[in-house]
């Protein structure tokens, strides 16, 4: 069979490719270029420059001489072998989707086995994004309320987990205030909103000692999220509080679980 030959990869991402290779903080290093450069096949023309400038230019060299990318793609292959994430499986996965995004533009994906499959060509910049957004797609696999989509898609897009969580737990009070046309926050907010005594909201008829339970923990629920979501990630940069995949999907599912509360609370 035939090897399949691939065209010559763009400027825009070809530079997009070698920029997330060769990233400074979690890109391949000096060594590794110098190991893998010829190993795939490739000139390492420059090895005096920045690491992704290095890396471009090596690929620029080749598709000028070959009209093809193969040998760039080979290179991609190598370096993003699973095997050498063993232990790092964050940022194997967090490079694999940086680079999907570029390489959706020439209409490849790398899997998770580092193995590129043929897909769409994304033809803007949202298109590549969505089609790589692994964090959105396992919320939208959760059923997770609209609202939170509502205020927070460009990070969810992003995959900023931090700042997605701040958002979506904003969006509770929000919810809360917009319901209730109050303008208090936080616990205040709480308490006003779903009184016992004088309740502006209610999840259920508060005519049973069991509602009127329900009710307390719900409001007390709610101030334990905004204790603890809400004003640690509205005071702690995002070096200090760290939110993984796994824990901000557990938390976007709470928040979802809140808001289709909200959405059946009374007057």
């Amino acid at each position: 069979m035939a090897k399949k030959i691939f065209s010559p990869i763009d400027g825009g991402t070809l530079e997009g490719i070698a920029k997330i290779l060769g990233h400074k903080e979690y890109g391949l290093t000096g060594t590794e270029l110098s190991r893998f450069i010829p190993e795939a096949g490739l000139n390492d023309i420059d090895p005096t420059n920045t690491k992704w400038k290095r890396l471009f230019n090596s690929f620029v060299d080749f598709q000028n001489r070959s009209r093809n990318s193969n040998t760039i793609l080979k290179f991609v292959n190598i370096t993003m072998k699973p095997s050498r994430f063993i232990g790092r499986n964050d940022q194997f996965e967090f490079m694999r989707g940086e680079l999907n995004k570029r390489l959706s533009f020439i209409g490849l994906t790398l899997n998770d086995a580092g193995v590129f499959n043929p897909i769409d060509t994304s033809r803007t910049i949202r298109e590549a994004e969505l089609r790589v957004n692994r964090f959105k797609s396992k919320l939208e696999n959760r059923n997770i309320h609209s609202k939170i989509y509502e205020y927070c898609n460009t990070e969810l897009i992003s995959e900023n987990y931090f700042h997605s969580v701040f958002e979506a737990v904003k969006s509770v009070f929000e919810e809360i205030r917009r319901k209730s046309n109050l303008t208090l926050d936080g616990g205040e907010l709480i308490d006003k909103a779903f009184s016992i005594k004088n309740p502006i909201l209610k999840i259920n008829a508060l005519q049973t000692e069991t509602e009127i339970s329900e009710q307390k923990g719900f409001a007390n629920f709610l101030k334990g999220i905004f204790g603890m979501f809400r004003n640690t990630t509205a005071h702690a940069p995002k070096i200090v509080w760290n939110i993984g995949e796994d824990e901000a999907l557990d938390i976007m599912t709470t928040v979802s679980l809140i808001h289709k509360k909200l959405e059946n609370t009374c007057l």
